[in-house]
């Protein structure tokens, strides 16, 4: 069993899914999950697949030098978006692959929701690259490490309306209403 970096989720109502050293790019990567982070299982991959075809673009906000302009970024309140389709094709599987946990475990697959997610470096792999000079460069790639935990949504609970709190007793007092009221009730039974 791996360990995973969320340990507060509690595994009976969750499903996991990881890769580990994946030839894809670490900022793209880490800039697609951020974008998902706490979605809707069925909104999270409708968003992946809009990726892909160039319909909705990922935000670009920790990794965002160089990085081009699009009216798409609007929607997450940023000017600078890109459209990763690696990034979004390995997290798209990385997610059915989760979804299919979620379905062998017997969870309500319509219901879940991208709890975490988290996006690592891996170990760097070298190649080079011959320059003018007869010199050499490094010629590295970058992949990654993916982890994400899909957990069952909660069922939303409607709050009461504040007549039914007043009326039974439970809104709060300050100490000074606590103190006001005390001095009413001895000042009536005196």
């Amino acid at each position: 069993m791996v360990r995973y970096a969320a340990t507060h989720i509690e595994s009976a109502k969750s499903a996991r899914a990881r890769g580990s050293y994946l030839r894809v790019s670490y900022k793209n990567t880490r800039e697609t999950a951020q974008a998902i982070n706490g979605w809707k299982l069925e909104r999270a991959v409708s968003f992946l697949e809009n990726v892909k075809e160039h319909r909705e673009a990922v935000p670009m906000r920790r990794y965002a030098g160089s990085t081009g302009r699009t009216a798409q970024g609007k929607q997450f309140g940023v000017s600078k978006a890109r459209w990763p389709v690696k990034s979004a094709e390995f997290l798209l599987s990385l997610l059915k692959n989760a979804e299919a946990n979620a379905d062998t475990k017997g969870l309500d697959t319509s219901n879940l929701i991208v709890k975490h997610i988290q996006v690592n470096q891996s170990p760097k792999q070298r190649r080079r690259t011959y320059r003018a000079h007869g010199r050499i460069n490094p010629y590295m790639s970058n992949p990654s490490h993916i982890e994400l935990i899909l957990t069952e949504g909660e069922e939303v609970v409607q709050k009461a309306p504040q007549a039914i709190h007043r009326e039974q007793g439970l809104h709060h007092l300050t100490s000074r209403q606590r103190g006001q009221r005390r001095k009413m009730i001895q000042g009536a039974s005196a």
